[in-house]
């Protein structure tokens, strides 16, 4: 028993900042794993994971601006309401050394730490700077964790991420 009155639907809306609930909810996804009659999604912008009851379509690796809404009765995997835009992502090591610009990051940046900024048009570069001995290692990191790769990709708007390195200096340029 508690002391507030008891609510009926006349009362109004449910949410507490007195808007209706909605359908749906509407961001941009990536989609980490495919099956032929299902897929998962991952928002990259809260991290919530979400099972789809069937795949419409979507290949892993997409990044999908969309709307999905839980599937009655026990709203326990979703389906996709409607795709406003699907766009695939790639990551690839390249041959080319980083830039003048990224050395020059690289140079105002402490060992072992992270400087961010954005690209001239769409996108960002992100400058490491592992000690020389770890380069290999802090380039393997970035393409191996793919779905966090993936996912900053994707809530930057870009379609490739393309990884520059030499001794001591790692680019991570999220590109369209």
């Amino acid at each position: 028993m508690t002391d507030e009155p008891e609510r009926t639907d006349a009362d109004g809306p449910d949410d507490a900042d007195g808007t209706e609930p909605t359908d749906g909810k509407e961001s941009t996804f990536l989609v980490t794993h495919v099956e032929s009659g299902s897929a998962v999604l991952k928002d990259v912008h809260d991290g919530q994971v979400h099972t789809l009851s069937s795949n419409p379509g979507l290949e892993a690796d997409d990044a999908v601006e969309a709307t999905v809404a839980p599937d009655p009765p026990m709203e326990v995997t979703y389906r996709v309401i409607e795709v406003a835009e699907r766009r695939p992502l790639s990551i690839e090591e390249s041959e080319e050394p980083p830039t003048v610009h990224e050395r020059e990051l690289a140079a105002e940046t402490p060992t072992g730490e992270l400087a961010r900024e954005p690209r001239a048009g769409e996108g960002e570069v992100h400058v490491l700077t592992p000690p020389e001995s770890d380069t290999e290692s802090a380039v393997a990191d970035v393409i191996e964790d793919r779905e966090a790769t993936l996912s900053r990709a994707a809530r930057l708007g870009v379609n490739r991420v393309e990884i520059r390195s030499e001794p001591g200096v790692v680019s991570v340029r999220y590109m369209p």
